[in-house]
């Protein structure tokens, strides 16, 4: 028969254990800390590093054929000893948008859609960290991975063509507006990749909607354009490049960076059109942004 314990009796068996909690009382790095933490494992993870030997292939790939060509002109420059690179600074980006374009498809869904697919992102948001850290180290990320893709080989041009001893004023002028046109590349490419890879968690989803806008808008344009030269109209030329990423870098850098349009028939446009290709690079790349924060402000709630 069970005997019942008194209250006094479960009192006087009760025991308190110091188990050794104790509050936090180091430095306390905040909001800045964990964005920038944030924005460097988000670049490291474009190339693979801190991740498996797998994910490192495809980026790292795409690294060196970026670079290949640039390497092989300046070998072919300094053996012939020839008076100017095949190529300018400006237009590699260019030659190369379809490598450019399969790297964006590969690691834009690597930085968002694991985050949705597994819903990590309400962790992100329950420390001290808010939806435009997240997005902005996301975007920073992205951005520098692409620059840095896209910047090496011009650095590598700029490199040869010193050793070559070309001229130093024209390389460095050419070096810097290359850079600057790569810049605007990167933010734009950058946005437009994250922007749909956000949209689906499925990271093979997100993959082939990148392909598919980056490869059949420069398409369409490309045709348009070519079919407007055929038929004598070039004035329409410049004005359907605003309708394709690549292009309207293209119109912008032949309007006020000194390039050579890649346009048919070279009809790049002049300054005055050259304004409103700039403000449609800006206006879509605040307009990245701004999808990106209306999205993130919604995830995982």
């Amino acid at each position: 028969m069970a005997v019942e314990q008194t209250p006094a009796q479960t009192g006087a068996q009760s025991r308190i254990h110091n188990i050794g909690y104790r509050s936090y009382d180091g430095q306390r790095l905040g909001r800045a800390y964990a964005r920038r933490s944030l924005y460097s494992q988000s670049l490291r993870g474009a190339y693979g590093l801190g991740r498996s030997a797998k994910s490192k292939v495809l980026p790292m790939l795409l690294f060196a054929v970026m670079c290949a060509p640039a390497l092989i002109m300046v070998a072919v420059t300094v053996a012939t000893k020839a008076h100017k690179l095949p190529v300018e600074y400006t237009n590699y980006a260019i030659i190369m948008q379809g490598l450019i374009g399969l790297y964006v498809a590969s690691q834009a869904p690597q930085a968002v859609s694991r985050d949705l697919r597994f819903k990590t992102v309400p962790l992100y948001f329950s420390r001290p960290i808010e939806t435009a850290d997240y997005v902005r180290a996301k975007y920073a990320a992205m951005t520098s991975a692409l620059f840095i893709i896209t910047a090496v080989p011009l650095v590598v041009l700029y490199v040869g063509a010193l050793l070559a001893k070309l001229d130093f004023t024209d390389q460095t002028k050419g070096f810097l507006q290359g850079l600057v046109s790569v810049a605007l590349l990167s933010l734009l490419f950058a946005g437009i990749g994250l922007v749909i890879s956000a949209v689906t968690p499925r990271r093979g989803f997100g993959i082939a909607a990148v392909i598919a806008v980056l490869t059949i808008s420069y398409g369409a344009v490309s045709t348009l354009q070519a079919i407007a030269d055929a038929q004598g109209t070039t004035g329409a030329v410049p004005w359907i490049g605003l309708f394709s990423p690549i292009t309207l870098i293209d119109g912008v850098q032949t309007a006020f960076l000194g390039a050579t349009s890649s346009y048919p028939g070279g009809a790049g446009p002049g300054t005055g059109e050259g304004v409103l290709f700039l403000l449609a690079v800006l206006g879509l790349i605040a307009g990245c942004y701004g999808l990106l924060m209306r999205r993130y402000r919604k995830v995982g709630l």
